[in-house]
């Protein structure tokens, strides 16, 4: 069986030469090369952390009003809870309330929904993602000139690499079993 991760993807680029044609054209070279399949999908970061969020809301709201919990341990019980909840649920459906929102799927590196153990150490290494990355950035305009501004980003991809799990969005499911299954073929 094959896996996501060694799919690859076929590229071309084309490079200028020195030389021109008898029109007056330049000639280009063209090279081929694979590059690993790109599973990602634009602004994935925001919407898996966004995803979480909802995860954890209607789990907050229990124990704060069923449980009748304060602030502060309803938001700590609720940590747990979504790790374990949301292993089940990826293991049987491939997603979450969250998840199901933004239309994302868990996979695992075979196309599958992750098993129960996977899913629970990728839950729980979701914990660790939450550190920030700062970063900087520039912008021009005409009204306020050049100014810079400093960026938070929170990284959501260390456990799925440890994990070799995937976030992909519903509509990629069938090109990547159909990549899968052609890789099989070959």
């Amino acid at each position: 069986m094959k896996r996501i991760s060694e799919l690859k993807e076929r590229k071309t680029t084309r490079r200028a030469t020195r030389n021109f044609d008898s029109e007056g054209r330049r000639i280009y070279d063209e090279f081929e090369y694979d590059l690993p399949y790109k599973v990602d999908f634009p602004h994935s970061e925001k919407q898996r952390e966004c995803a979480k969020i909802l995860d954890m809301i209607p789990l907050f709201l229990i124990f704060l009003f069923v449980f009748k919990q304060n602030l502060f341990l309803s938001f700590l019980f609720s940590i747990p809870s979504v790790i374990i909840i949301g292993s089940i649920t990826e293991t049987l459906w491939g997603t979450t309330l969250g998840k199901k929102f933004f239309k994302m799927i868990a996979i695992d590196d075979f196309g599958n929904f992750p098993d129960f153990s996977t899913s629970l150490k990728r839950n729980f290494l979701c914990l660790a993602n939450f550190y920030p990355s700062f970063s900087e950035y520039t912008t021009k305009n005409v009204a306020f000139g050049t100014q810079t501004f400093f960026r938070t980003d929170l990284s959501m991809h260390m456990n799925n690499k440890l994990c070799k799990t995937y976030i992909v969005k519903e509509d990629q499911i069938p090109e990547i079993r159909k990549r899968l299954d052609h890789k099989t073929l070959n």
